[in-house]
């Protein structure tokens, strides 16, 4: 992901992933094994080494603030109304 920013010009010391799931975030940080998560695929155990060497950072956001909800569930008028102008911000900062 790094690499793919890097060629749009984009240099990042880290990627920073925001994460509504404190319990995903608690195993990436801890590498012990647990019997619960032995058939975990190898994708998280890639994701979790990137984390062990800072290349990426999980941050918690709650379910509230996730802007990504916007896309993917049927949010309340409010709730919707507040991801896009969240999201309007954002572009307007980059631009």
């Amino acid at each position: 992901m790094k690499q793919i920013l890097e060629d749009y010009g984009l240099k990042f010391d880290h990627i920073l992933i925001n994460c509504d799931d404190t319990i995903a975030i608690s195993l990436s940080k801890n590498p012990v094994q647990h019997s619960s998560t032995k058939y975990i695929e190898v994708r998280h155990h890639f994701l979790r080494d990137h984390i062990v060497r800072i290349d990426v950072i999980l941050e918690f956001i709650g379910t509230k603030h996730q802007l990504i909800d916007i896309f993917t569930k049927p949010l309340t008028k409010d709730l919707f109304l507040q991801n896009n102008k969240n999201l309007f911000f954002i572009h307007m900062k980059d631009i």
